[in-house]
């Protein structure tokens, strides 16, 4: 990805806002600053046009709203053009908007009045988490609430635990592995970071590719996004390909689509084992 910021200030608009009567009858003018990131990559790689925001176009936004049918409160009226620029621009990860009224009715006389209302664009996250070291279901527990406690991370559902076969490495312990599925406003790289932390944090030392390890935690997929270089590759690679993944995920999510394939026919499609993956047991836990 390429990030990218424009910046667009002091767009005046006319305006009926606000609590007294006066204000939505006679009206008055309002100032916005629009601040967006954006994902420029194909637009820079193409030098085209069609693959950019318009500038042009985020301005007829803010102007549409702010012109349109009042409302009480700026914070309603800015809130109101962040969520129609998340809606209207798909490339926009972050939006920021300050809406001014320099001609705020108080017997202050300031020069300016202004609310800002800040969102990030939140995509759908898979991540795929697994031990087979000391006390793995407990792992497991900690690194999801390290997950569902990070800045920018909602965690929504929580596939039940399983035990599974070694995959790659078959002389080594039998793994427990969940599934967990949410939100987040985080970049790949960031999430990537964060579960690299989470590792770091609970003990994963470095080893052999697909060894043992006391906690794993992949990133499955982000929303749509389709990514690959020399440190993450979305979707992951292999996550068609492994039953510890699809089972879990087909508890929480069987509809759920990654790469255009339902996880259930995907699952349905896949070459097992017998008792490659089953439930992890309350009596099983860990001593």
């Amino acid at each position: 990805m390429t990030k990218a910021s424009i910046s667009i200030t002091g767009l005046t608009v006319f305006g009926r806002h606000g609590v007294l009567p006066e204000e939505t009858r006679l009206g008055q003018r309002f100032v916005i600053d629009l601040d967006v990131d954006v994902d420029v990559a194909a637009a820079v790689a193409t030098d085209d046009y069609e693959q950019a925001v318009c500038y042009a176009s985020l301005c007829d936004l803010a102007v549409r709203i702010t012109a349109g049918p009042p409302f009480r409160l700026i914070e309603t009226l800015a809130e109101r053009i962040v969520e129609a620029v998340l809606v209207d621009f798909s490339r926009v990860s972050r939006v920021r908007v300050t809406v001014h009224k320099p001609g705020a009715p108080i017997v202050h006389a300031p020069n300016d009045v202004a609310v800002t209302i800040e969102r990030r664009r939140m995509r759908a996250v898979g991540f795929s988490l697994g031990s087979n070291m000391g006390d793995r279901a407990a792992q497991l527990r900690l690194a999801l609430t390290r997950l569902g406690t990070a800045e920018g991370v909602r965690i929504g559902q929580v596939s039940g635990f399983y035990r599974t076969a070694p995959w790659g490495g078959t002389d080594q312990p039998d793994y427990v592995n969940c599934v967990a599925i949410g939100e987040t406003s985080r970049t790949p790289h960031r999430l990537l970071g964060l579960c690299k932390d989470i590792e770091i944090e609970l003990g994963r030392l470095a080893g052999r590719r697909w060894g043992p390890r006391a906690i794993d935690i992949d990133l499955l997929y982000l929303g749509d996004v389709a990514a690959k270089d020399h440190v993450l590759t979305l979707p992951h690679p292999h996550w068609q390909d492994r039953a510890f993944v699809l089972v879990p995920l087909a508890e929480i999510a069987p509809d759920a689509k990654i790469a255009g394939r339902r996880v259930t026919d995907v699952l349905k499609d896949l070459p097992r084992e017998p008792d490659d993956v089953r439930a992890f047991g309350v009596d099983e836990e860990d001593q």
